[in-house]
């Protein structure tokens, strides 16, 4: 099954705990703290397949967890890192942020790779913490949290030319009789439900790749059929082939054909009707065919190849004419979107949104202060209480009238506020 969509949830590995210990050995009293820090949490990698055609795996699993750092140890042993977790995903892979729809990377030859999720650092031992005004510190930090989001992978299909037509064009005739490729073969629309590739070899040897793109209908752009899915697969093609029947077998007129099928690539992205392009006049062994292609050459000249894809007519010409074109354009001018790169910005350490009298406070910063602290120590509750104050917390919450008593929550964390 071919499966070119896909939506899943990732998240990095968790960093591991520090830990509180001291030095209890014979003959070293007052041995002073030793809690080591905890490993950092392993990352969630993509990295591109050539062996790989489909997203169908993702089908069935859906989410993907690194492994969390281990929690350190005594002796001022730190705790192991998490194992990272490599995700394999097909060449021409699209990954994108799914609540932003930010491009996150566009995996376009095989061994590429990037990161998704980011493992999340291990928390400091109370080693970590001595200092002048305190020798034995209590307190230790709890690993980062792995970064977590929710993806879309979509699969475009990498080939040098693309098949566009009308359902029963003859798009798959065409390819299964150029290249090795045996797509399903019907008279019946929609026979093709999943693109086709095939290599094509001229003459001289030289090859290249082409793609039957299921048929189009008027208003796929706007997702008719199942206009969005199919229209994805052209984007990367180099050079297209407008497949119409000339014959005009399904009581369509074909130069209607091809002006619909150019408005429905306009619509989707006006720079795929900047390619270089042939119009293929398939079905010219039926009689009927000879006065449309009159009417095609009239009004295109020489863009215009007659072909049958059922008897083999024309055919080794429009593969010479097809080879001539993609010469003229560079062959990774249409193969990757680009990469997003995320410019710096000042992070807001926190929001406060009143919410039903309760003063809840958001923001990564925040989030993650609250994550990484061990309330079960007063050292650490005090140093939580210090970090807030010093982030402008606490008068913030004074300017919007918070009142002794009053209720604030971060996150999972709920208090009363207290002067």
């Amino acid at each position: 099954m071919f499966v070119d969509y896909a939506k899943i949830y990732v998240k990095g590995g968790d960093g591991g705990n520090g830990i509180v210990a001291f030095r209890r050995e014979k003959y070293v009293p007052m041995g002073g703290p030793s809690g080591g820090d905890g490993g950092r949490g392993g990352n969630v990698i993509f990295v591109a397949d050539e062996g790989l055609k489909t997203l169908l795996d993702f089908r069935y699993k859906k989410h993907f967890k690194a492994e969390r750092g281990e929690h350190g140890q005594g002796k001022n042993m730190h705790g192991r890192s998490g194992e990272d977790l490599i995700v394999k995903v097909p060449v021409g892979t699209v990954i994108k942020d799914d609540a932003t729809g930010e491009v996150i990377a566009d995996l376009t030859q095989h061994g590429q790779e990037v990161i998704v999720a980011r493992g999340g650092r291990g928390g400091r031992g109370n080693a970590r913490f001595v200092s002048s005004v305190n020798r034995a510190p209590t307190f230790a930090e709890n690993g980062e949290p792995g970064e977590e989001r929710w993806i879309r992978l979509e699969l475009k299909l990498l080939a040098d030319v693309g098949l566009v037509g009308f359902p029963n064009a003859g798009k798959s005739t065409l390819i299964s009789r150029v290249s090795a490729a045996k797509p399903k073969i019907a008279d019946y629309p929609f026979t093709t439900l999943v693109p086709n590739l095939g290599v094509v070899r001229t003459k001289n040897g030289d090859t290249f790749v082409m793609a039957d793109i299921p048929g189009l209908i008027e208003n796929a752009a706007e997702g008719a059929g199942l206009g969005h899915d199919f229209l994805r697969h052209i984007e990367r093609t180099r050079v297209l082939l407008f497949v119409l029947d000339t014959a005009q077998t399904e009581g369509r007129d074909v130069l209607e054909d091809y002006k619909i099928l150019r408005t429905e690539l306009e619509k989707y992205n006006p720079e795929l009707l900047k390619r270089p392009y042939l119009i293929v006049a398939n079905k010219m062994d039926i009689p009927e065919a000879s006065e449309n292609f009159r009417r095609l050459k009239e009004a295109y000249g020489d863009k215009v190849h007659p072909i049958s894809a059922v008897t083999g007519e024309g055919i080794e010409e429009l593969i010479e004419k097809v080879y001539e074109l993609l010469q003229q354009v560079p062959e990774d001018l249409y193969v990757g979107e680009e990469r997003v790169v995320r410019k710096y910005e000042e992070e807001v350490p926190f929001v406060i949104n009143k919410v039903d009298g309760v003063y809840e406070v958001s923001g990564k910063r925040i989030e993650k202060l609250v994550a990484m602290t061990n309330f079960n120590t007063e050292e650490g509750l005090r140093r939580f209480q210090h970090a807030v104050i010093k982030m402008g917390l606490e008068d913030a919450l004074k300017e919007m009238g918070i009142k002794e008593g009053d209720i604030v929550r971060i996150k999972d964390l709920e208090f009363e506020y207290t002067e």
